[in-house]
């Protein structure tokens, strides 16, 4: 019919949240996310994404690998499925008649020391350049009292009446950024940047258009990505901060051998929090996920310290072989 609305073509694309930790055996190894390189000066940051091919690939993961390696030479390690990502603000123009790419997210994660040189188009960039408010390794950060819990209480209090079954603006602000002495969970991540987006605190809530009674933006709440591709980083950030406590995944991202120096300081660096020493070597030796290799290390310039190597045979042991360091408070 003539007058029958026209649809939008749809594609199905897959975006990875490839993961990596840079300086594992320093002093402050930071966890990384590989994004495209911007190309002019006010456009934003994307992560590596490319089409499905169901004629070349038989799967989502084997056209993820196959891309990914063709357009990086990124090796990748672990490879989760996220998330099917499809809303209307995947495209910036209200009545964009080129085809809605509705996105398969991936997890993904790789050593540093595995890749021999960074793709001309791409680089590695810390993730907490997106997500500053979620780096706790030096203490509680001051932005959050300072500029984005006031900014959120602010957008809170306009609220008349919450919708009959859904926590008030106040009470989500509470639980999932621990005010009034409320726990800060480390996993919730995409719900604390739904929150932000909800408020129009970040760019990407205005530019979608979803914010016409909302705040206005604050540049210091994070670099600006394209189209939900913050959403996704922030789905890939909780996903893995929840699966190494239960999972070996963390060692996805470590050297073959290491020292439990290095280790503890990958896992604060991936939850964003600092670890009691004591407390966490004896969590690793009770769980048995690690064994010595009977050498050490000398990188540090002091102390020789003992190097380590993950036992792979925790897998077959039990079922959840991960490193269980409990929630931030």
């Amino acid at each position: 019919m003539s007058g029958a609305p026209q649809k939008l073509p749809i594609e199905i694309g897959l975006t990875a949240a490839i993961v990596a930790v840079n300086n594992v055996s320093g002093d402050k190894p930071e966890p990384t996310i590989l994004v495209a390189r911007e190309t002019a000066p006010k456009s934003a940051t994307a992560l590596p994404s490319g089409p499905f091919d169901p004629v070349v690939h038989r799967t989502f993961e084997i056209g993820l690998r196959a891309w990914v390696s063709e357009q990086t030479g990124v090796p990748l390690g672990y490879v989760e499925q996220l998330y099917t990502f499809g809303d209307r603000g995947r495209h910036a123009e209200v009545g964009d008649r080129e085809p809605h790419v509705v996105s398969v997210g991936y997890l993904a994660l790789t050593r540093t020391g595995e890749i021999a040189q960074e793709a001309p188009d791409a680089t590695f960039r810390s993730w907490y350049t997106f997500f500053p408010w979620e780096d706790w390794r030096n203490g509680r950060p001051e932005l959050l009292d300072q500029l984005l819990i006031p900014k959120l209480e602010t957008w809170a209090a306009q609220e008349s009446a919450p919708s009959v079954g859904r926590l008030s603006r106040r009470e989500r602000v509470k639980l999932l950024f621990g005010t009034d002495g409320a726990p800060f969970d480390d996993e919730n991540v995409l719900e604390r940047y739904e929150l932000i987006y909800e408020a129009g605190l970040v760019e990407e809530a205005h530019r979608d258009g979803h914010s016409k009674q909302a705040m206005a933006a604050v540049a210091q709440l994070g670099q600006t990505m394209r189209h939900d591709h913050r959403r996704i980083l922030a789905t890939a950030m909780g996903r893995l901060r929840a699966k190494m406590k239960y999972r070996p995944v963390i060692f996805e991202l470590m050297p073959e051998t290491f020292t439990l120096t290095a280790l503890q300081r990958t896992v604060e660096a991936i939850s964003g929090r600092h670890l009691h020493k004591q407390n966490f070597r004896r969590l690793v030796e009770s769980s048995a996920v690690v064994e010595a290799t009977g050498e050490m290390s000398h990188a540090t310039g002091g102390r020789p310290a003992a190097l380590f190597r993950f036992r792979r045979e925790i897998l077959q042991e039990r079922p959840a072989a991960g490193l269980r360091v409990g929630a931030r408070t």
